[in-house]
């Protein structure tokens, strides 16, 4: 039987949008490179989707939850389907930024510092206490939910009188919160693509008209600008490229990841967050990097097929 890719896109998440536009865009990638392949929108007849399509490898362009969680991976493992990406644990464990910070920590890999906060003990502790808590990281901070991506759910908080408000909006989707001492400086974003031996394609430094890199300015274009390579010395580049590559191995990243860093006004790299399932749009930057190193985007989308059935 030959293979049949089966393109998983659109899904539950608060990210719906956007990962319809990437798997739009894999999916042509896919036709144009030969392949036999369908979009499927995932719901919860998705088991019955796979099996009425005869799918025999998943080409995952999910994002958020229920697609980059390790959801979908555990059940693509029970139906015995191969797919892009990484496994069950690595996916749940990046999907968790508390979960990645712990691991970073214990790996020795920097990170800003940073407190949690559940919802429970929201509810239960005097408001007060938590604050003095949060307070001793210094302010600004960023306060972000524990499990969304593309920015949903984070504040940037400069007061404390606005410590509260962005509590509140973090767990408006999610039952714990991370707060971060804000770095302040540059943001560059890293590549990674392989599996045992991943090679980090060059980096991006990102710069956002809005000032802050968040959803607006994410998936509008024109609203960010990508700098390849980035303004800074060939030594750090390296650097933050050996930090990535940890990185994505620390957790057990396989396909492909993109590591986001912050380097603070001395240029020391501080990692933020792994992203499992980058966005593959025509404004992301995943793409733009493999571009960058010589990779058209069908060839990138070839390869993370061949990745995938390497696994196996």
């Amino acid at each position: 039987m030959g293979l049949k890719i089966g393109v998983l896109l659109g899904g539950r998440s608060a990210e719906r949008e956007v990962s319809l536009r990437t798997g739009e865009a894999i999916y042509n990638a896919l036709l144009q490179k030969g392949y036999d392949a369908v979009k499927i929108d995932v719901d919860n007849n998705i088991a019955e989707n796979l099996k009425q399509n005869n799918i025999n490898l998943a080409f995952l362009a999910l994002h958020g939850k229920y697609g980059e969680d390790g959801t979908i991976q555990g059940l693509l493992e029970m139906l015995d389907i191969p797919y892009t990406g990484s496994g069950v644990l690595a996916s749940a464990m990046c999907m968790n930024k508390i979960v990645t910070k712990k691991i970073l920590v214990h790996e020795g890999i920097p990170t800003p510092e940073y407190v949690t906060v559940s919802y429970a003990e929201y509810k239960n502790k005097p408001l007060s206490a938590i604050i003095d808590r949060i307070m001793q990281l210094g302010l600004p901070v960023v306060i972000k939910a524990a499990s969304q991506g593309s920015t949903i759910g984070v504040s940037f908080v400069h007061e404390q009188e606005n410590i509260k408000k962005a509590l509140e909006e973090a767990f408006k989707y999610d039952p714990a919160a991370l707060v971060e001492k804000m770095v302040q400086g540059m943001e560059v974003t890293a590549s990674v693509l392989g599996n045992d031996n991943p090679e980090v394609l060059p980096l991006i430094e990102i710069i956002s008209a809005t000032g802050v890199y968040d959803y607006q300015a994410k998936y509008t274009a024109g609203l960010s600008e990508h700098i390849i390579p980035p303004r800074m010395a060939g030594e750090l580049q390296n650097k933050v490229k050996d930090l990535a590559r940890r990185t994505y191995l620390a957790l057990g990243c396989r396909g492909l990841a993109r590591v986001d860093f912050m380097l603070d006004e001395a240029g020391n790299p501080y990692v933020l967050e792994v992203n499992t399932i980058p966005g593959m749009t025509e404004t992301s930057l995943f793409p733009d990097a493999a571009r960058a190193a010589g990779i058209s985007f069908a060839d990138l989308v070839d390869r993370l097929v061949h990745l995938a059935l390497e696994k196996q």
